[in-house]
């Protein structure tokens, strides 16, 4: 259940309750006086909590966030290569301290870093939409990203174009081709795990 709850983006009354450990009435209490915010099931008596606001109410209050948390770095691979994409995920996936997502465009790449929240970004300088400087500064721009990792990867960037992306927020640069450990080892340094 703990698994499935770490995936969920809106929840149940109920399902606030188990993670809060305390009970269902409680909860339905402090989103009936705004302490803990959500919307009504339209035509229904039904709460529901989304991810953001329940996280907020768990810090607001020093709830423990074990339930919600898997423990994994969120690394977000955005490549237009499916055969890119499908190694990283494969292997980072395996080495056991990761959780992956992927997107094929700039714009797909900010869709899935809304949900998902990236703690890294691996991202492909060349996109069919936009390119990875455009994603860097976008990233850059929102407070709520400070904390993500960026290493750009690309095989068609002249040194120009490498300083031209650090200065647009990423925070390193592997040129393609790479060697996939030495990626991964990166990532590690990147976001502290051991």
């Amino acid at each position: 259940m703990a698994d499935v709850l770490q995936e969920k983006q809106v929840f149940t009354t109920g399902e606030v309750a188990q993670i809060c450990k305390v009970s269902q009435q409680t909860v339905i209490r402090c989103f009936d006086s705004g302490k803990l915010n959500g919307f009504r099931v339209p035509g229904s008596r039904f709460r529901r909590i989304p991810r953001d606001a329940l996280i907020t109410f768990m810090k607001t209050n020093q709830i423990p966030m074990d339930q919600l948390e898997t423990g994994k770095k969120r690394v977000l691979v955005v490549d237009d290569d499916e055969a890119i994409i499908e190694m990283f995920t494969d292997l980072l996936e395996r080495d056991g301290r990761f959780e992956v997502k992927s997107a094929k465009t700039g714009y797909d790449a900010g869709i899935i870093t809304e949900q998902f929240r990236p703690d890294v970004m691996l991202l492909d300088f060349k996109l069919p939409d936009i390119n990875g400087n455009v994603v860097c500064r976008t990233i850059r721009a929102n407070p709520n990203y400070k904390h993500m990792q960026i290493i750009i990867i690309s095989g068609v960037a002249d040194p120009d174009e490498v300083a031209e992306l650090k200065a647009a927020g990423a925070d390193d640069f592997i040129r393609k081709p790479f060697d996939i450990n030495a990626v991964i080892n990166r990532i590690a340094e990147l976001v502290k795990v051991a």
